[in-house]
């Protein structure tokens, strides 16, 4: 069984900066795919950002210019630095890893709160 751990949610100002980190307990390596996804109240969760094993990425098109995914091979770790910070990201942040193997895992969330 793999589990996500993810840190960094909080509250910010509009314009602010946050950095989530979501650490697994599974070799990196075994990892196709790292992803964020979020889920805003009343709406339903929805794709963020991806980081594949060759170190590709991928962004929903609202965040592009603001978010960056990276990984740390050395920590198992994914990260989200999120910047310029809108209200409209207000949610909560699910880490989310694909294994080689078609094994899907989801952490339990992180919440992100943009308001003045």
């Amino acid at each position: 069984q793999v589990q996500l751990v993810e840190s960094g949610g909080g509250l910010v100002q509009p314009g602010g900066s946050l950095r989530l980190s979501c650490a697994a307990s599974i070799s990196i390596f075994s990892v196709y795919t790292m992803g964020w996804y979020r889920q805003a109240p009343g709406k339903e969760r929805e794709f963020v950002a991806r980081i594949s094993s060759g170190a590709s990425t991928n962004y929903v098109d609202s965040v592009k210019g603001r978010f960056t995914i990276s990984r740390d091979n050395t920590k198992d770790t994914v990260y989200l630095q999120m910047n310029s910070l809108k209200p409209e990201d207000t949610a909560v942040y699910y880490c989310n890893v694909n294994l080689f193997s078609g094994m899907d895992y989801w952490g339990k969330g992180t919440l992100v709160t943009v308001s003045s």
